[in-house]
């Protein structure tokens, strides 16, 4: 199943895109403000999906949202999850975080405020306040059982889905304040989409991300290729933390970021970022 997020007509939606992505019904909620969120609460405890309602249409018609406009609360995301990305990144972001064997994952919050769309324009901030912005393919998991103490060998069984995320980085001021939270939050600097896959559909544990820089492939890496694997994050970010339906865990990036390449490549005003996962979708951006 693919539960998304949409507007039509001045309304926003929220219901099922068909297994090819060409049709989209709603389903009869309430409030569709707040998209997925209350119907992967409302499954977490037990209540059915509520039932179509209202004009069945071609995908390609709507206005797709984020599938969690505004998750429910912080997003967890980790860091140098992939070895060839940690490798690019040694002399800088990883500098004092490269040990010779990985005993924990780096994980850190990045604001749920930040969302925005898959097709959404992605603000640049201006010159004063940073100018090395880079991009960061992600797989994102949902949770959909909730727990604390939550050991790897179950935690494949509190997973509801998968998304695409772009985490968003300003560099500079990531570096500057010798921690990530403020570089990676700024208003817009999480596209989320195009809908959340249900873990029935998907291994995200065997899957393939790709992120293109208008036109040009700049990542391609493979989920089982992670550090830590998606057990473990859901095992260490519920240490002591209940997590709770509609929580999300971006799992990290493959190399090929802006700040990896010689020289770095900043994006620019007008520059495309396209990130595809294979079995989830796309989200494609402009930066603005």
């Amino acid at each position: 199943m693919r539960l998304a997020s949409w507007n039509w007509g001045g309304r926003d939606y929220v219901g099922t895109i068909s297994p090819d992505g060409r049709e989209a019904t709603p389903l009869g909620v309430r409030d569709a403000s707040r998209g997925a969120l209350p119907l992967i609460q409302a499954l977490a405890d037990g209540e059915p999906l509520p039932p179509p309602s209202g004009t069945r249409l071609p995908a390609e018609l709507v206005t797709l949202r984020s599938p969690l406009p505004r998750p429910l609360r912080s997003i967890f995301c980790v860091g140098r999850n992939y070895r060839a990305h940690a490798a690019e990144l040694a002399g800088t972001v990883f500098r004092a975080a490269m040990p010779e064997t990985d005993p924990w994952p780096i994980v850190f919050g990045k604001l749920g405020e930040c969302v925005i769309g898959p097709r959404d324009a992605v603000r640049l901030p201006p010159p004063s306040v940073s100018v090395q912005i880079d991009y960061e393919s992600e797989l994102a998991v949902v949770i959909g059982r909730g727990g604390r103490d939550i050991p790897a060998s179950r935690a494949m069984d509190h997973v509801f889905g998968y998304t695409v995320v772009n985490d968003v980085t300003a560099r500079d001021v990531q570096m500057r304040h010798q921690q990530w939270d403020l570089g990676k939050s700024f208003d817009t600097f999480c596209p989320m989409g195009p809908w959340i896959v249900t873990a029935d559909e998907l291994d995200g544990r065997a899957t393939r991300v790709r992120g293109w820089v208008n036109g040009a492939l700049r990542q391609d890496g493979q989920t089982r290729d992670m550090i830590f694997d998606i057990p473990t994050l859901i095992e260490t970010c519920s240490r002591g933390i209940t997590l709770h339906p509609g929580d999300v865990i971006a799992t990290g990036t493959p190399s090929g970021v802006g700040m990896g390449q010689n020289p770095p490549q900043w994006l620019r005003s007008g520059d495309v970022v396209r990130i595809e996962i294979d079995g989830v979708g796309v989200i494609e951006n402009r930066f603005e």
